[in-house]
């Protein structure tokens, strides 16, 4: 058998200094080096359960409920949703078992597990921390949000389901009445926004104690680690899927519920040949497993060496898929409703300028062959029949009531929560009781993927510097402090604009970058090999060899042409954000001024830089080191190890007696691993005793 090369991180061990990724040592004699006292004290999952409801409360997100169905929708339906099942099967699972089974193997936050495998390597954990952090700035504003809205539930009418009286005039209030309740509520009341990101205001003072208050129950569910977090999980993972099926069942007995279902999942092949297309498949894929945050591979740090890592994979994943299909059908059955409500509207209104205007006129040759009388009885489909044939020729005030055109306004991201759903769970009975259950879904739904969030932060600081890890409590008050003060630039009457552009900036070009590197450390750099190999010794039997050429190849393929789709989207239209316009009551899109513009560039700068930086000072640590090394070798000799799982230093000891050939290097940092000469350095030292004649 060829034998493989030492691992890069073995190449000095001073590399690694004095960070947490150096555990103890056994020789072959059996003596123990002291442990490291954090890695003794390392804290680990109660129960299996816990671990996989923080996995599914990590990845399963807000994303899930208002960003995958808008793309089902907009993409093709049922074509789309095959293009994610491939894109997910040949690149979502592969790179989410590849960090789950690194984090498991080396026992390390994200820094630790690629400093581990390559010293030039650490600055890929510092972006998913820079990264992670960014990410948690503004999600929690999302938090902050709901718990606004959750408060203002417990009102009957709704606040939003009435426009509000201008005492001055006892009128309607024109904001409000040009366009509808639930977006005058969202803009006006909530937000209280400006026109532009560049008139700021001043501090919203109600949404800045929200924004405290979720700050608060992250630091609180934070404070002892995975300990008091995992505990939080049994309720903020399950208690969406519940109330997610309460919707879903009533939903379904709605009016409309079936064609806001037809208009999701109707296929549409032939948006197969667009590129765009591809591009937000891949994408939903790679933000909806959490990937290059550092937070899977925090969490599976804290399992047993020999926890099934793979059928964890592919259960996580499958988890994932299935919620964002089951949060697709209550979003649609729900908007099918509203929608349908909205068109009915339409074609009573119509009928009635129509019933007006038949009246001043002898046997008009535009007359409907359905009863005007009656706007109930008429159906859309047959108003929009008529609309086609004479409706150019009645009136101008005259509409057309597209049932897809309702249901195509304000789907995405906080314009579907707040504002069209918000819309539809008015119209229902008992609205107050459906918006506060709502409102907690998108609480609890936040709150888990923030927990994980901060877990891709927390975990590698405390590993990779000991004097944070023995001050875990006060690390995780004062992270918390520090976003909720940087959180401030988010409760600005312009806020709005700045969590827009960090949704859109602040994380995809930089976790992109992250898990490109990823997969080149460990498929080429470590060598997919070698890392099979040490998954075959974790689980005790040997994954299957097409993952050697998906992270080779596929993923790598796959990722880099995402990038590169990611940046020419950048270079050909220059980024704009969606700006509300209270003049005339409605939204457009403006472009960047320069210095939101230079903003999003340190943004993606700042994020990506650890990489490059850490590489660079790798190799000039390498320089220095070499030459110092070079000056003691002539004095001691410097022994280097490598990590050997205890039954493999068994089989060794064996083998050798056997006159067999060397086992195989290993780096599974378990506390008490065995570790033996690499057979490299070995055979210099026989070298040696033979020509010193010992």
């Amino acid at each position: 058998m060829t034998e493989k090369t030492a691992l890069p991180c073995d190449d000095d061990s001073s590399q690694l200094g004095l960070s947490q990724s150096q555990v103890q040592l056994v020789d072959l004699a059996g003596q123990v080096a002291p442990t490291s006292a954090v890695e003794a004290d390392r804290p680990a999952w109660d129960s299996k359960l816990q671990y996989v409801l923080a996995q599914v409360g990590f990845s399963v997100g807000l994303g899930n409920v208002w960003r995958f169905p808008y793309l089902c929708h907009q993409n093709g339906g049922g074509a789309f949703m095959l293009l994610y099942i491939m894109m997910l099967l040949l690149v979502g699972v592969p790179l989410f078992f590849m960090e789950l089974a690194a984090g498991q193997c080396i026992r390390q936050g994200s820094i630790g597990v690629w400093k581990h495998i390559s010293p030039n390597l650490a600055g890929i954990g510092y972006s998913s921390c820079v990264v992670c952090f960014f990410v948690a700035l503004y999600y929690n504003v999302i938090i902050a949000w709901s718990l606004f809205y959750l408060g203002n539930s417990f009102q009957n009418p709704l606040p939003w389901q009435q426009c509000p009286i201008d005492m001055a005039t006892n009128t309607t209030v024109k904001e409000c009445a040009g366009t509808s309740p639930t977006s005058y509520f969202w803009f006006r009341k909530a937000l209280d926004i400006t026109d532009s990101i560049e008139a700021s205001g001043t501090i919203n003072p109600i949404m800045t104690g929200c924004l405290l208050a979720a700050w608060t129950i992250v630091c609180l569910a934070m404070i002892k680690g995975i300990k008091s977090s995992a505990k939080v999980m049994y309720f903020s993972s399950v208690f969406p899927y519940v109330v997610l099926f309460i919707f879903l069942i009533r939903g379904l007995m709605l009016d409309g519920a079936m064609d806001g279902v037809t208009f999701m999942f109707y296929p549409k092949l032939e948006i197969w040949g667009e590129v765009q297309v591809w591009r937000q498949a891949a994408t939903q894929v790679f933000f909806a497993l959490g990937l290059g945050y550092g937070s899977v591979i925090a969490y599976s740090s804290y399992n047993p060496i020999h926890n099934n890592c793979h059928r964890d994979a592919l259960m996580v994943s499958c988890i994932n898929f299935m919620t964002s299909v089951l949060a697709s059908l209550v979003v649609f059955v729900v908007l099918g409703f509203r929608a349908k409500n909205i068109a009915l509207e339409c074609v009573a209104k119509n009928l009635g300028i129509l019933t007006v205007k038949a009246s001043s006129e002898v046997n008009p040759h535009w007359w409907p062959w359905f009863n005007m009388s009656d706007p109930s009885s008429v159906s859309i489909p047959e108003y929009r029949e008529w609309y086609h044939h004479y409706g150019s020729q009645v009136a101008p005030n005259i509409t057309d009531c597209n049932l897809e055109e309702e249901m195509n306004k304000g789907v995405e991201g906080t314009g579907l929560a707040f504002i069209a759903f918000t819309e539809a769970i008015a119209l229902f009975p008992a609205s107050p009781l459906w918006s506060t259950l709502f409102f907690l879904m998108l609480l609890n739904l936040g709150l888990s993927t923030m927990f994980g969030t901060m877990q891709g932060i927390l975990t590698p600081l405390m590993d990779n510097f000991l004097l944070l890890g023995r001050h875990r409590t006060l690390l995780t008050v004062c992270s918390c402090a520090l976003g909720f003060l940087i959180g401030l630039l988010f409760t600005q009457h312009s806020g709005n604009y700045f969590v827009a552009m960090f949704d859109d900036y602040s994380a995809t070009l930089p976790l992109i970058i992250v898990v490109i590197f990823e997969t080149i450390s460990v498929a080429w750099v470590y060598g997919a090999d070698r890392f099979l190999d040490d998954i075959e010794i974790m689980l005790k039997w040997r994954p299957p060899v097409v993952y050697k050429y998906l992270w080779k190849y596929v993923c790598l393929f796959a990722m880099v042409t995402l990038l590169c789709a990611s940046l020419l989207r950048m270079v050909w239209k220059r980024p704009t954000y969606t700006a509300w316009n209270h003049e005339t009551a409605s939204e457009s899109s403006l472009e960047y001024p320069g210095w939101a513009m230079a903003m999003i560039a340190l943004l993606i700068l700042f994020a990506s830089l650890p990489v490059p930086v850490g590489i660079i000072h790798s190799v000039l640590q390498n320089r220095g080191t070499q030459g110092l090394a070079g000056e003691e070798s002539s004095q001691e000799p410097h022994e280097r190890y490598t990590k050997c799982n205890s039954s493999e230093l068994l089989n060794s000891q064996l083998s050798s007696e056997e006159g067999a050939g060397r086992p195989r290097a290993s780096f599974l940092p378990l506390g008490l691993d065995h570790y033996r000469l690499l057979p490299q350095q070995e055979e210099l030292e026989e070298e040696d005793q033979q020509d010193t004649g010992v």
